[in-house]
């Protein structure tokens, strides 16, 4: 399914339809999983997953921008939904439980949190050292961690939406109208589970930072100012090219290249000063004054407005390539 409707949205060119499929993408992947007498979760995250690896090739600028706010705001809201569901069913689902003591059920929840926790200690040292141990290729692209990450990796194992989608996805009742049999206590573990991790867990975590003494090795930005450079250098070879094999206008295809050529000059005397560990892809300073002057030009573009000098449809086209241009800045301005 994931296949399928990468495949429909990559001959498609309207935002608003690309939108519809993504949206009802996970929908189509749940039912016929369900179908099936498969998994419908596994299967949402399985085409989540093909979707997410293939939508930097198949989707365009104007689909990206327009829908990563819509699934981020999708996302809060469903996450939201979820523990609302949850909320509402755990008094029904204690009722249930009521002929068993709360003691019982405190010690089944300590119980597989303890277990969950434990297996996913359990397993992520074999499986980020194991393929390292049987393949040099692997060692050679991606060496192995510190022990200390990988403890860190496993103590992150905060459950969440997924399980409660999970669990939530049993049935009420089986074939015949019986009740599905441990609904409830597979819900009410799953409540524990995620109470447990989220609040052991989550609260733990930055104090067992601090006491292993992990700190940020940089890699995520020095891949961004690589992969940066790497970008920049060939979009200029690029311009070269066309230009020797097309008639171009020689004013534009310098302002191009005096853009080109002050990204990589500021990117490398970030690179030069900082070791490759800047966030920035600007120096502060320049980041600081395009702030203002973007700023600036959104004042002056709303007083245009309203003294009805341009009107709303021309003020929010203007406005979005300004934002567009403050996005690219990481200057922590209000705009």
């Amino acid at each position: 399914m994931g296949w399928l409707t990468a495949w429909v949205l990559e001959k498609l060119e309207d935002p608003s339809i690309q939108i519809t499929i993504s949206l009802l993408t996970p929908y189509a992947a749940y039912l016929t999983a369900e179908r099936f007498g498969v998994s419908g979760v596994l299967a949402v995250v399985s085409a989540g997953f093909y979707h997410g690896w293939r939508a930097p090739e198949i989707l365009d600028a104007r689909m990206r921008l327009q829908a990563g706010p819509i699934w981020d705001m999708i996302e809060f809201l469903l996450n939201g939904l979820l523990f609302i569901l949850v909320g509402l069913q755990l008094p029904e689902v204690l009722r249930t439980l009521a002929n068993r003591s709360t003691t019982q059920l405190v010690t089944y929840g300590v119980v597989f949190s303890f277990a969950v926790i434990l297996i996913r200690l359990l397993w992520v040292f074999p499986a980020t050292y194991l393929p390292r141990l049987l393949s040099k290729t692997i060692r050679d692209r991606d060496p192995a961690p510190s022990w200390r990450a990988v403890l860190i990796l496993g103590w992150a194992g905060m459950r969440g939406g997924l399980s409660l989608a999970a669990a939530l996805a049993l049935p009420a009742a089986i074939k015949g109208g019986a009740p599905f049999p441990g609904r409830d206590l597979i819900l009410f573990l799953t409540f524990s589970v995620i109470l447990a991790t989220l609040v052991a867990q989550g609260l733990s975590l930055p104090p067992l930072i601090r006491w292993l003494k992990l700190k940020d090795d940089g890699v995520n930005e020095r891949e961004e100012q690589e992969a940066r450079l790497h970008a920049n250098h060939a979009a200029l070879a690029r311009l070269d090219e066309v230009a020797e094999k097309q008639k171009v206008d020689p004013e534009m295809l310098k302002r191009l290249r005096v853009e080109y050529e002050d990204r990589i000059r500021q990117l490398e005397a970030e690179e030069d000063q900082d070791g490759g560990k800047s966030r920035h892809l600007y120096s502060k300073d320049y980041e600081r004054l395009a702030f203002e002057g973007l700023k600036t030009e959104r004042q002056v573009i709303l007083k245009l407005r309203n003294d009805r000098v341009i009107n709303d449809e021309t003020l929010r086209r203007i406005q979005r390539d300004i934002d567009l241009a403050e996005a690219r800045l990481k200057y922590p301005g209000k705009g």
